[in-house]
């Protein structure tokens, strides 16, 4: 005979939040190429010809994945990028 056992409802289950994140990076119509590589440059320490291939990414696929890694450094990540009116996400990296 198996018993089920029911988790107290106040003890929610976050390992969703557990795992491997990715940030996206998002195309819009307002920034030019030179601030988006600029940008990448100065949040992620990018080299030059790196920040220029994912801003080709997403000026030509409309994203590019520029950072896997915990949910909060992404969260960081995502937030500096929001604070230079890039539009980004993140997303879990299993997806």
């Amino acid at each position: 005979m198996s018993t089920l056992i029911e988790k107290d409802p106040s003890e929610k289950d976050f390992a969703f939040l557990d795992g491997v994140w990715n940030v996206i990076v998002h195309n819009d119509p307002v920034n030019l190429m030179s601030y988006v590589t600029m940008t990448f440059r100065r949040v992620f320490g990018y080299p030059e010809e790196k920040a220029k291939k994912h801003m080709m990414e997403v000026h030509t696929c409309g994203r590019s994945i520029l950072w896997t890694g915990n949910r909060e450094k992404a969260e960081h990540f995502v937030h500096l990028l929001h604070n230079n009116l890039l539009l980004a996400t993140l997303e879990p990296a299993n997806r």
